[in-house]
């Protein structure tokens, strides 16, 4: 089939001083074996050659802000595809990943978004536990969110929702499926955790429960928020695959340990987000 038969994706990169990642991701978009895509990047303010970067790969390259959300749905009116896929700076697509999502998504016209799982990889200990923790999550409805989005599905259900800093992504694949159904591929995204530290974990948990109660305040997500917020769910998870869990038993004692720490230091966020919120 000719590439002016195939349908057009839109990948759509947000990034902000991602120059340690970008070309990464960049790299595995054009390496993809579905021919007919284009590249979109919204930079929001870096200060590094992000951009410079960005424009090697697309003339299509953008500054607009001020959160993920705003960044999304206006790359998603610029996008000229049938098809959006929101990939973050700091991830790298297997190589048949959207020809596995049109194909998907063409067998049958009632798909209206795509789960693509995730993997994490990085240096050091505690990126290898943040891999572990992922490798959980893996089919786990509640906690896996879209990315892969029919455009006129995404337009219908208004886009990712910009007054939320955290949560957007579960907000908008809960809104989708009232339009139609949700599937996943089997192909992988890798998330790049660089050389994670446990005080980045930490802050970064910290910042987006601190920001999540617009997200909680939204009757549409309830059932999902329970089960999200819930440390025991997310332990019993964890704790439903013990041979996986303490294959290596220092990094299953790792992982558990940084995951009480982020539920710790968000459960700190959420409250001081409250009493900002009043």
């Amino acid at each position: 089939m000719k590439n002016a038969e195939l349908p057009l994706i839109s990948v759509i990169i947000t990034t902000h001083n991602s120059r340690r990642t970008i070309e990464r991701c960049l790299w595995s978009i054009i390496n993809q074996t579905f021919p007919n895509f284009e590249i979109i990047v919204v930079d929001n303010k870096s200060i590094d050659d992000t951009i410079a970067i960005a424009k090697k790969y697309t003339r299509r390259v953008f500054t607009h802000g001020p959160e993920r959300s705003a960044q999304r749905n206006f790359a998603a009116k610029k996008s000229r595809g049938n098809y959006l896929l929101f990939v973050d700076s700091d991830m790298k697509l297997s190589p048949d990943i959207v020809k596995d999502c049109v194909n998907i998504a063409r067998k049958n016209s009632d798909v209206v978004a795509i789960i693509i799982p995730e993997q994490s990889y990085g240096k050091g200990f505690w990126a290898k536990c943040k891999k572990l923790e992922r490798s959980f999550y893996l089919g786990v409805d509640w906690i896996e969110a879209a990315r892969f989005y029919k455009k006129n599905a995404f337009e219908k259900a208004g886009g990712y929702d910009q007054n939320l800093i955290s949560g957007e992504d579960w907000d908008l694949s809960q809104r989708i499926k009232n339009l139609g159904i949700i599937k996943r591929i089997d192909k992988i995204i890798y998330h790049n955790e660089g050389n994670l530290k446990l005080i980045d974990t930490i802050k970064k948990k910290f910042y987006y429960s601190k920001n999540l109660h617009p997200y909680l305040a939204k009757q549409n997500n309830e059932k999902y928020i329970r089960s999200q917020g819930s440390i025991l769910l997310r332990y019993r998870l964890f704790f439903s695959d013990r041979k996986k869990l303490f294959r290596d038993p220092v990094l299953g004692m790792g992982m558990l340990f940084m995951k009480t720490c982020e539920f710790g230091f968000g459960a700190l966020g959420l409250f001081l987000g409250k009493l900002k919120s009043k």
